[in-house]
């Protein structure tokens, strides 16, 4: 599956789930995930999307370990099952 359409699915299923899937960018900190997840409660969540078999760049788990050395939750889906396997983790 491709990352466009993963995207797509991302933000439609945040969405019946009442939370936000923002494209997130940052111009000074490069290898950023691509969206901000943020659900009702304050939850907040970091996605890297990724074509099926595609891993993050260095440069991108560099990012990660960042995030996650500050107790945020990174999720790397690159199929439909990591998809929904987040959802369902974020609907609990």
């Amino acid at each position: 599956m491709n990352e466009k359409t993963l995207e797509l699915k991302l933000r439609e299923g945040v969405k019946k789930l009442g939370g936000l899937a923002l494209k997130y960018t940052s111009s000074t900190h490069t290898g950023m995930p691509d969206r901000l997840v943020l659900m009702p409660g304050e939850f907040t969540y970091f996605v890297e999307l990724k074509s099926t078999g595609k891993k993050p760049t260095r440069i991108q788990e560099q990012a990660i370990k960042q995030l996650e050395a500050l107790n945020y939750e990174v999720w790397v889906i690159d199929e439909q099952d990591k998809l929904n396997d987040f959802l369902n983790y974020i609907a609990e």
